[in-house]
């Protein structure tokens, strides 16, 4: 079975792009041919790659002209099925990583200032992309559509014209080996002395990029809220407005309780040092950082608007904060100190939660629906 998967650049800093990453070896170990259709090979790992670069300027034409060239590209090739990563009218199959931007969009609408009320409504782009989703999801060519929570699949019959056969809920998958708690143990006490953590301290572990929307000020003001001194928050991963963030961490006090630490491509040396792993976003349709925190054996503290509360037990597994609820964080922060006195009860609800979701799991899922889309391809 020829597939094509189509993404247009490899970001290290990236749940989607890493899930791409990884699911593409578990892929061919599932017999199926795969061809990466991307701008550039750097970093994806892949054997296969069809590299389409076409001219642009500015994000909206950068998304446009990809579009228009990785479609020409997959039907030149005449490829059995085309897996879409990216909003693409025509594919295949499209798989929902990046979430229904409309609804981000509402969310940001309902909570925004005037100011970024306007701004959004007058963005080209927004209504670029919100346009090229309604007719992908639309469109008469689409015959499946992989949504990565419940949440999204909701999101999807609520907002277009679809068939709701059309819709499988396949979660992220994760790598087992690589996150582990074997893993975690063996690199605990060096990564907690490099984040200079104290024996007693309870560090909360932030992974991610766009600091807004995934909550970082929440888990900011949160921790200034807990106001016990052995809660540490540590917050990975990139963002431009970075320094509206630091300046928030001096203006609550807090500024020796926080660390930012950049963005790591190997994000497991945090998740040994960390306690609990937060993410209190506003808007995630599934949150692989969660996944990959459980398969670590960490707690997890994600907000009702991520999919990845789909996995959650509170009390068990970790708990559900609600979305920019700064005092109610704070509780579930004491509440997951007090928790962690029985962290190996935690640690192994943690991990196995994660593996029911390995990537060879998540892999088998994909071939299946494969087969099933092509069942004359075999498997």
């Amino acid at each position: 079975m020829r597939i094509a998967l189509i993404r247009q650049r490899y970001n290290p800093y990236g749940g989607a792009e890493r899930i791409v990453a990884s699911a593409l070896p578990a892929l061919e170990r599932a017999g199926v041919d795969v061809t990466l259709i991307a701008r550039s090979w750097d970093g994806w790992g892949a054997r296969q790659v069809l590299k389409v670069d076409p001219f642009y300027v500015g994000r909206l034409w950068r998304d446009w002209s990809f579009a228009r060239a990785a479609r020409a590209a997959w039907r030149r090739r005449g490829f059995d099925l085309a897996q879409s990563h990216e909003r693409i009218p025509g594919c295949d199959v499209y798989r929902v990583g990046d979430g229904v931007h409309a609804r981000w969009l509402e969310i940001r609408r309902a909570h925004g200032s005037l100011a970024e009320r306007l701004g959004i409504w007058a963005n080209p782009y927004h209504r670029y992309v919100c346009a090229a989703e309604k007719a992908m999801f639309e469109h008469p060519r689409l015959r499946a559509v992989i949504c990565i929570s419940r949440m999204v699949r909701d999101e999807v019959l609520a907002r277009f014209r679809i068939a709701p056969e059309k819709l499988h809920v396949i979660y992220n998958g994760v790598d087992l080996e690589r996150f582990s708690p074997r893993a975690r143990q063996a690199l605990r006490a060096e990564a907690r002395a490099a984040l200079g953590a104290q024996p007693r301290d309870t560090v909360f572990l932030f992974v991610g990029s766009g600091f807004r929307r995934k909550g970082v000020d929440t888990a900011i003001r949160a921790l200034a809220q807990a106001g016990e001194k052995g809660l540490k928050l540590a917050v990975a991963g990139r963002d431009r407005e970075a320094a509206r963030f630091e300046a928030l961490v001096r203006e609550l006090g807090v500024a020796d309780r926080v660390q930012f630490l950049g963005g790591r491509e190997d994000v497991r040396p945090l998740y040994a040092a960390a306690d609990c792993f937060m993410l209190p976003t506003r808007y995630d349709p599934f949150g692989t950082t969660a996944l990959e925190a459980l398969a670590m054996g960490l707690p997890v503290i994600v907000s009702g608007n991520a999919g990845a509360a789909e996995l959650v037990r509170p009390g068990e597994n970790g708990w559900v904060c609600q979305p920019g609820d700064a005092a109610g964080l704070a509780r579930l922060m004491r509440e997951a100190d007090r928790a962690l006195r029985d962290e190996q009860r935690l640690a192994l609800a943690a991990r196995a939660t994660a593996e029911r979701f390995g990537i060879d799991d998540m892999a088998r899922q994909l071939t299946d629906l494969y087969a099933a889309l092509v069942p004359g391809a075999g498997r």
